[in-house]
């Protein structure tokens, strides 16, 4: 009796812990996945969060944020909240593709948006259209993208765009008898000095100097000298900003004080931080912001955000890059065949004015030209003449 009485009192002993596994397995069992609404939809950024192209990292970062931040607040996408998944390029090709690679097998995106140099979007758009995955870009600007797939978009024109832009205001405003290019030798500033170089030639705008520099290059001052002993009326010099503004600032140590005309690469608030006065006398091309009460509305909620005074141009073009998404996935779905063929479909009017996609996922959209004055790039009341 003793002996049953101790299994006895072993079995109700563990009863309960058994019972409570039982339970446990049962309920691992029957407990219900997460509702389809409760996921979130996630959206791959690539772009140059440090070294030399931060600047326009920290613009693409301001904009897809306000963007999503609005979206969210407003239900997400048929009842998905969106979320960034930001890798970071550091303005190189290499770093670029590893972080698609990154995104696309870690994170499982459909779609990604970056990046801001020309030679990082060439370098991953035949990795993206390879494995079916949108890319989208807010800031590149090289011609060749035009021909880089069917999942390849930009809500930017491109460099033919501003290039002749670039050449109409040399040859109407500036009134220049000649010309000087000093352009950056990667798929940007080649591009853009080519479709430069065409138009003042249609012009009949002699072309004094013509010469690439290394991107790697610091020290402009004996190609500077040479430049000078041509005596150029107008420097056009497309690059990145932190180029331009060495190049402005050695430029006037050297005694060359004629207007300098750079591309959107230059447009950033550090090339006035580094080049300072230098910066006087220097103009660059970049896509402008219709005026409208949405857009005093976007400036007033970013400053209330980021207690910046003025808002970079490409800040509105990365938000209304995700609004773009935002709504492709809306009609598409979230994958990335049905955000591309939404793309192409979509017709959408935000900050940055009316956005149509033609069949090469491309858009046609006018460049400005602005000036640094005051410390700050102040927008010219100029537009070429459209008899040209």
């Amino acid at each position: 009796m003793k002996h049953q009485w101790i299994q006895t009192t072993a079995y109700q002993a563990i009863l309960p812990l058994l019972m409570a596994g039982v339970l446990g397995v049962a309920c691992s069992c029957s407990r219900p996945e997460p509702k389809e609404a409760e996921q979130v939809y996630r959206i791959g950024v690539i772009a140059p969060l440090t070294g030399e192209g931060a600047s326009y990292g920290e613009a693409m970062k301001q904009g897809i944020e306000l963007a999503i931040e609005e979206v969210n607040q407003g239900g997400g996408v048929n009842g998905h909240q969106l979320q960034p998944i930001y890798e970071d390029d550091k303005l190189e090709a290499k770093e670029g593709v590893a972080a698609f690679n990154k995104l696309v097998s870690t994170s499982n995106v459909p779609v990604i948006i970056g990046s801001a140099a020309s030679r990082v979007t060439l370098s991953i758009a035949p990795v993206a259209e390879e494995r079916h995955v949108v890319l989208f870009s807010s800031i590149s600007t090289a011609d060749e993208l035009k021909d880089a797939g069917d999942y390849i978009f930009r809500n930017v024109p491109p460099n033919s765009g501003q290039g002749k832009t670039a050449a109409a205001f040399v040859a109407d405003s500036l009134k220049a008898p000649n010309v000087a290019i000093l352009y950056k030798n990667d798929d940007y500033g080649a591009n853009l000095a080519a479709s430069f170089r065409a138009y003042v030639k249609g012009r009949n705008i002699p072309v004094v100097f013509d010469e690439a520099y290394d991107p790697s290059q610091k020290d402009f001052r004996n190609l500077l000298s040479l430049l000078q002993s041509t005596k150029p009326a107008v420097v056009f010099f497309p690059g990145n900003y932190q180029d331009n503004a060495l190049i402005l600032k050695q430029a006037r140590e050297a005694g060359i004080g004629v207007p300098f005309v750079g591309g959107d690469g230059g447009f950033s608030d550090e090339l006035i931080k580094i080049a300072g006065n230098a910066a006087r006398n220097s103009y660059f091309t970049m896509m402008g912001i219709p005026k409208s009460k949405t857009v005093d509305d976007f400036v007033a909620r970013h400053k209330k955000k980021y207690g910046q005074q003025e808002v970079n141009v490409f800040v509105y073009y990365a938000y209304d890059a995700l609004k773009m998404v935002a709504d492709a996935i809306k009609q598409g779905g979230y994958t990335a065949g049905g955000i591309k063929t939404a793309l192409y479909a979509l017709q959408y009017d935000g900050l940055t004015g009316e956005t149509r996609f033609d069949s090469s996922g491309e858009v046609d959209k006018p460049y400005s030209i602005y000036t640094v004055h005051d410390g700050k790039f102040d927008l010219l009341d100029w537009r070429p003449s459209t008899s040209r």
